[in-house]
């Protein structure tokens, strides 16, 4: 494809084990609702990250009736050496793709979505209106839903991130990656401890009230003491869900596989988070970001101090009971037409 180019090779390839051990494992579809959900997401001309990234776990979440919606085009502006998306010059942004998006919630009757993008570096903004309007065009089509977020760091302008926070989301996601030292190896232009001030100011600018999530990949040469580090980051930034898994290289362009990290390690890992201060940790060679997402719900963390506040005790309050503001108008009329 003119214009399309793949990430930088950084480290030895000859580092790269290539042969899977027998903990990682794929299940293909055997479930009807997989076809189903991916007759719907053909129908209404969406892209999953699910397919974009080449996700281990596409065929037992789709088998679920779940995806995670990737919005702002299928061509990143970026080349991180762990991603399997597409480098090259982005397309224009669809307008109709956030009634798309809820019109798709709406149809597999979800009760948690999970909306990424790819990197928009081409946009004033980074694409962080079109979060907004996706945002506030599912909450207008399908009231009640827990709405998480996995966006890019938006060069860290403040005003573009506000943008989304002001379309209050119940769960803000912006993944670390790697540890520090490997960070300029593995992610294209990003920069460790940019992501850790976005991850702090998204909080920051609702008064704490989102529950904020970052990842974290292993087997990329990085150290424990490394990892335990990122962890200690990660918590200063406010972050209360930790999720981390093993990358697993997606062409032989990408960076390699230094070591695959073995069931029991990441067991010990997960129990190390959470006696650190982590509310929600996710830990397995196969977990990612969005995997069985809604399994853990973290976003009853900020139902603490509204609970607390509430004039009647006992009180059992949803996610729906989050002070956000109401869909517009025009949205609504948009979303249901």
């Amino acid at each position: 494809m003119s214009g399309c180019h793949g990430p930088q090779m950084k480290m030895d390839p000859a580092l790269h084990q290539d042969k899977k051990p027998s903990w990682i494992k794929v299940r293909l579809p055997n479930n009807p609702v997989f076809w189903s959900t991916k007759s719907l997401i053909t129908d209404l001309k969406l892209v999953t990250v699910c397919e974009e990234a080449q996700c281990p776990n596409r065929w037992e979440c789709w088998g679920q009736g779940t995806a995670t919606f990737m919005i702002a085009g299928e061509k990143c502006t970026r080349a991180c050496g762990f991603c399997a998306v597409k480098t090259a010059k982005p397309d224009a942004l669809e307008g109709d793709e956030p009634y798309r998006v809820a019109e798709a919630t709406r149809r597999m009757k979800l009760r948690h979505v999970v909306i990424t993008a790819v990197a928009r570096d081409d946009l004033k903004d980074g694409g962080a209106e079109h979060f907004q309007q996706t945002i506030e065009a599912v909450r207008a089509m399908n009231p009640g839903i827990v709405i998480e977020v996995l966006v890019p760091d938006f060069n860290d302008r403040d005003w573009a991130l506000q943008m989304v926070m002001d379309a209050r989301p119940h769960i803000f996601n912006h993944n670390l990656e790697t540890v520090e030292r490997l960070t300029p190896l593995v992610r294209s232009r990003a920069k460790y401890h940019r992501s850790l001030a976005v991850l702090k100011k998204a909080k920051a600018m609702v008064n704490g009230k989102v529950a904020s999530k970052s990842g974290i990949m292993l087997g990329l040469g990085e150290t424990r003491d490394e990892i335990l580090r990122a962890m200690d980051d990660l918590l200063e930034a406010d972050v209360t869900v930790l999720t981390m898994g093993q990358y697993l290289r997606p062409t032989p362009r990408h960076l390699p596989v230094v070591e695959y990290i073995e069931p029991a390690a990441f067991d010990e890992l997960k129990q190390i988070a959470i006696a650190k201060g982590f509310r929600h940790v996710a830990s397995g060679p196969l977990v990612r970001s969005s995997y069985h997402a809604a399994d853990f719900r973290p976003e009853l963390d900020i139902m603490d101090e509204i609970e607390k506040a509430a004039p009647t005790r006992g009180l059992d309050l949803q996610p729906e009971d989050l002070p956000i503001p109401a869909a517009k108008a025009a949205l609504v009329k948009a979303s249901v037409a």
